[in-house]
């Protein structure tokens, strides 16, 4: 009985995993679940317009759960490959499925005063944002960079000294923005995925895809900003 219960389990994997929809399904739910990741790490960061001493409390309290914070960060890590692996996919099934591009491109979606919809670089900014994330990673939780740091500084110090490096700066801040063009597109995309595509739910939709990206971007973007000014 266990035996046949694995076995139609893994059927169902592959039945999923095989199809474009399956794919696409997974790859909503892996995308909402990194955009929950993107605001639970944004409130944490808020706390540097707090105080030294609430982010320090902060950060202290969080890696003290370090089979927790271990547990979490795998499991974020899952998310960030499959999300990575099934956008690759499903991008190159849909270039194998049309070799040859279309003399004009045709959109369901209405004008937008952008150069371009977020639809159409997806891939692109993709990267520019796991590059970000990277760096990101590198620098906070690797301390990989080494920036203006020491030992003896507390978490807000490293930070702070972080984000007023002129390179990091720059960074963060064309990051954070192609980040909210990225889950501009990303986050209605994924609910539509889900079924939710209805002309009752979708302005809804659109408006807090719009609300979202805006907090992101200009959340994590100001960051350095508020740095370099504390500077002075």
């Amino acid at each position: 009985m266990i035996q046949t219960i694995r076995a139609a389990g893994s059927f169902w994997l592959l039945r999923v995993f095989g199809s474009t929809i399956g794919r696409k399904l997974v790859m909503a739910v892996t995308g909402l679940g990194l955009c929950g990741f993107l605001i639970m790490h944004l409130a944490g960061n808020l706390l540097l317009y707090v105080g030294a001493e609430e982010y320090n409390h902060y950060a202290d309290t969080l890696h003290a759960q370090a089979i927790l914070l271990t547990i979490a960060e795998i499991g974020l890590l899952i998310l960030f490959v499959g999300h990575i692996v099934l956008a690759f996919t499903t991008d190159r099934e849909n270039s194998a499925a049309r070799p040859v591009g279309y003399a004009m491109k045709q959109t369901k979606q209405p004008p937008s005063g952008m150069a371009a919809p977020a639809s159409s670089i997806m891939m692109a900014t993709g990267i520019v944002v796991l590059l970000f994330l990277l760096l990101h990673l590198a620098d906070f939780r690797f301390s990989a960079l080494g920036i203006r740091k020491h030992d003896g500084d507390d978490h807000f110090t490293k930070a702070v000294n972080i984000l007023r490096d002129p390179l990091s700066a720059g960074v963060y801040i064309v990051g954070s923005l192609v980040l909210g063009y990225h889950v501009l597109h990303g986050f209605q995309s994924a609910f539509q995925t889900l079924g939710f595509n209805h002309p009752k739910y979708t302005p809804i939709i659109k408006f807090l895809s719009g609300l979202f990206a805006a907090t992101v971007a200009l959340g994590f973007g100001s960051f350095p900003l508020w740095a370099w000014a504390i500077q002075k």
